[in-house]
């Protein structure tokens, strides 16, 4: 960097890994309001800048990630720097929107919310929402194990959306075609701009270069994706100008339906570095509109984005793609279902859109096409799962309603002494709140779905999922 850059600024960027890093916290839109959100906030906030309302730095030393209110998914921790991409997309509500590198979900979970629309209306749950939601996002990551965490990831957030996939992003584009309003690659990459937060790291040119490369493939899979007039989002978290505007200068000369488009600019957003670029003097100019997040200019760790659009063809001429071929439940599956729906839930999701997978039944979002040999992980929402004579809500369910949703719910505080036994996995005492016996009940933090309980007699039965329980409790 120091040969890269003026010396005055190489001071500069040096002094800045001196600095302690940022917490980031992004509201979750789909769920609550940033003014509602901040009026019962238990942490100090500062906001980052006006291209994202919802986009906030923790400024004191309380620990978010341990707040109930985190497990009810109202908002997600997030890189600053991060935060940029998905606004910078801009993903319309009606959009088919692909996140080609999702996992663990950060950008996704925010595409979700930003699909909803501003403003979001807030007076209905996620899943009333989703009935009449028309866009589609699809959530890919090649390693099967972060792609059910980003399946977790985005259950939490109540974004429902969605189709979460594993697979090659070239299997992806081959299998799906030129579908794609929108589509985002925040590539893997050599993570320069995480080393202050990460400390001791693994670096070399050679990983540079072998990154360079990777991110290559990786973009032209997804200039497959993108429809004539569609967008086109490439981020990384690195400086290197290996794996950031050579990346793109030698993509848009292999690449001429393509161009690079202006962004709306934020406070501390630099432009690309086109003299970084090794290009001609008309595709500098393009990688010269990139956005670059220094350290010392903006409150994160650093980013490089670019946004482009395909150019070529009638605008919104897409390719047509096959429907989503679901499995109807059976009679007796559909018996099960109703039982439990009719007696808990009030609202009633279409019939048409209800899918079964290997005991499973989800709610396919209302735009689904066929993902072909692409694997699927999460389909939509999952409702839960078929047992012996009776039906068993999944946790997502939970995450995506709210008190007003069901019939038989235990609102409980922030501070109730309570959730920490809950979230722990232990059974807690019921209250007045709740009736009916061997009943299924909602669990809700101030309104919001944290999970599910049984009523056995004046004990409410502990259904908090295994693999989310926590150690101790919770520390608000």
């Amino acid at each position: 960097m120091k040969s890269l850059l003026p010396l005055e600024e190489y001071e500069l960027f040096r002094a800045g890994f001196d600095q302690p890093s940022h917490v980031g916290l992004r509201v979750n839109t789909l769920k609550i309001s940033v003014s509602d959100f901040i009026s019962i906030a238990p942490f100090s906030l500062a906001p980052i800048g006006d291209w994202e309302p919802a986009a906030f730095t923790v400024t004191d030393d309380s620990r978010p990630g341990r707040h109930p209110y985190h497990d009810a998914g109202l908002y997600y921790l997030q890189e600053p720097s991060a935060m940029v991409a998905s606004p910078l997309l801009e993903p319309r509500p009606a959009d088919l929107t692909v996140d080609l590198a999702a996992a663990p979900g950060g950008k996704s979970t925010h595409l979700a919310s930003l699909m909803a629309g501003w403003p979001p209306d807030l007076s209905m749950s996620p899943l009333r929402r989703m009935l009449d939601q028309d866009g589609l996002l699809i959530a890919n990551d090649v390693s099967s194990s972060r792609s059910r965490h980003l399946a977790e990831n985005l259950a939490r957030m109540g974004a429902t959306g969605v189709l979460v996939t594993q697979s090659e992003p070239e299997r992806v584009a081959a299998e799906l075609g030129a579908v794609a309003d929108a589509v985002l690659v925040d590539a893997p990459c050599s993570g320069e701009g995480m080393f202050r937060r990460r400390g001791e790291v693994e670096w070399s040119e050679a990983m540079v270069a072998a990154c360079s490369r990777r991110q290559q493939h990786i973009l032209s899979a997804a200039a497959e994706l993108v429809s004539p007039g569609g967008r086109l989002v490439y981020s990384t978290c690195t400086f290197s100008p290996e794996e950031n505007e050579q990346v793109i200068a030698e993509f848009l000369s292999a690449h001429a339906d393509f161009g690079m488009k202006e962004p709306r600019r934020g406070y501390g957003f630099d432009k690309g570095r086109a003299e970084w670029s090794d290009a001609t003097d008309d595709i500098a100019e393009q990688v010269s509109r990139a956005v670059r997040l220094w350290p010392y200019r903006f409150p994160g760790e650093g980013h490089f984005l670019a946004l482009m659009n395909r150019q070529n063809g009638p605008i919104g001429d897409k390719v047509e793609w096959r429907p989503f071929g679901r499995r109807m439940p059976s009679a007796e599956e559909n018996r099960l279902w109703r039982t439990f729906a009719n007696g808990l839930i009030d609202l009633h999701p279409p019939e048409e859109r209800l899918h079964v997978h290997r005991g499973r039944l989800y709610l396919l979002p209302k735009t689904a096409p066929d993902p072909g040999r692409v694997r699927i992980v999460r389909y939509g929402v999952w409702l839960g799962e078929f047992r012996p004579a009776r039906f068993h809500p999944a946790h997502d369910l939970a995450l995506a309603l709210n008190a007003a949703d069901v019939r038989r719910v235990v609102t409980l505080s922030s501070d109730d002494p309570r959730l920490a036994g809950y979230l722990a996995g232990s059974d807690i005492p019921a209250d007045g709140s709740s009736s009916g016996h061997d009943s299924w009940t909602l669990l809700t933090i101030d309104g919001y779905g944290l999970g599910w309980a049984k009523r056995v007699g004046s004990t409410l039965k502990n259904h908090y999922p295994h693999t989310w329980r926590r150690r101790g409790g919770h520390a608000p």
